[in-house]
């Protein structure tokens, strides 16, 4: 019998098909214990006392039941309480773009067969990203570009796809202002200015964007790519690109590096989306922190 506890975004709470989920990991003998939160530290404050609990009281496995930022909260609380915690994470999810449960190969269209995962399989071991302290576990992203994708509808997204991306850009356009910074990594130095900016320790962000393409989260490294500011005449066949096949067409333009320490200094504050978590700052300091974290993935 494992022990789980669900952290559930209040906004889910009265899915059927999360009551349901939860009904037949219960019937199949595991103790699931769900919080539902109501206000905006919640998932947090479940998360730090969970750990904390002793003995057969600490849930075996911790289960973020939202989007990507339900995760980060969880996990990062976690670890905040307790570093060296024995227990595992999981992910139901419940959000729109649900981009890290993507990247870990786990049946986000599937409620049930997600959580009978966290009941059943066996968890590995995966790295954390941490900027200025801060945890994240799947990608930081930042620059004008990754803000689009970041404010797009979600009910265009959920209508158009991709497409939807590149409305949002082309109607945007004027807000495409680069941003100018350092940038000092393993064996890797950039100064510039810039349109977008991935820090990966999973490969998706903005509802699908592989922005890391070839980021592990078990490889010890995390995985950088940036977007230098191009010229007029190419802005729009850059945005098109980006916004829809980044990892194809720009082999030849997008920086790229991997490592496990990064410094960037930019001229002013860099505004940066933490698996869906804001933050802002003139010096990042970026580091992987390997095999910190224990979690259920599909693969």
């Amino acid at each position: 019998m494992r022990r789980l506890l669900l952290i559930l975004n209040g906004k889910s709470a009265q899915r059927e098909d999360v009551r349901g989920a939860v009904e037949r990991v219960r019937g199949e003998g595991c103790e699931v214990r769900v919080r539902v939160t109501y206000d905006g530290d919640d998932a947090a404050q479940f998360a730090r006392e969970a750990v904390r609990l002793a003995g057969d009281a600490r849930p075996q496995v911790i289960v973020a039941g939202g989007g990507d930022g339900t995760v980060n909260q969880v996990v990062a609380a976690a670890l905040e309480a307790e570093p060296a915690t024995d227990c595992a994470f999981g992910v139901l999810p419940l959000g729109t773009a649900n981009d890290f449960a993507t990247g870990l190969g786990l049946p986000v269209d599937d409620v049930a067969a997600a959580l009978a995962l966290c009941a059943a399989a066996a968890p590995r071991r995966i790295d954390v990203g941490r900027i200025n302290g801060r945890v994240f576990v799947n990608v930081a992203s930042g620059g004008s570009v990754t803000r689009i994708t970041r404010e797009t509808d979600p009910r265009a997204k959920r209508l158009l796809g991709g497409a939807a991306y590149l409305i949002a850009g082309a109607s945007r356009i004027g807000e495409l202002a680069p941003t100018r910074a350092a940038f000092a990594a393993d064996g890797f130095s950039w100064e510039g200015d810039f349109i977008a900016m991935a820090i990966g320790n999973g490969r998706l962000a903005g509802g699908g964007v592989p922005l890391c393409a070839e980021a592990r989260v078990d490889d010890g490294r995390l995985d950088l790519t940036l977007f230098p500011q191009p010229d007029a005449d190419n802005l729009m066949t850059l945005l098109s690109g980006l916004l829809r096949e980044p990892g194809s067409q720009f082999d030849g333009y997008a920086r790229k590096a991997r490592f496990t320490r990064l410094t960037i200094e930019a001229e002013e504050d860099l505004a940066l989306n933490l698996d869906g978590e804001p933050m802002s700052a003139r010096r990042l300091d970026v580091q992987v922190d390997p095999a910190a974290l224990s979690f259920i993935t599909g693969k």
